[in-house]
């Protein structure tokens, strides 16, 4: 077994992961936002999971660190388009 998984397991591609989960289905059922939820937690783990692939090489993963940002760009983006429309964020 290596550091990441197993040899045959496969990182999904940056692409699948720039757009972000619905956070309101994330924080939906709960009775307290958690800053602990987040909507981009699939990219975060492949970048990490990328990362522990490529012995720690960033430049192997540039392309999962900039589908993080966009997600999370685009999740705070969504937030703030919400609240100024009045519509709930949670």
């Amino acid at each position: 077994m290596s550091k990441g998984g197993t040899k045959g397991e496969a990182i999904a591609a940056p692409e699948a992961n720039v757009k972000p989960l619905d956070y309101k289905e994330q924080f939906s059922g709960r009775h307290v936002s958690s800053k602990f939820i987040d909507p981009c937690a699939d990219a975060s783990k492949a970048s990490m999971d990328c990362l522990n692939r490529n012995d720690y090489d960033r430049d192997a993963c540039l392309a999962y660190f900039q589908a993080y940002r966009d997600c999370k760009s685009t999740w705070i983006k969504q937030r703030k388009d919400d609240r100024r429309a009045g519509r709930p964020t949670s």
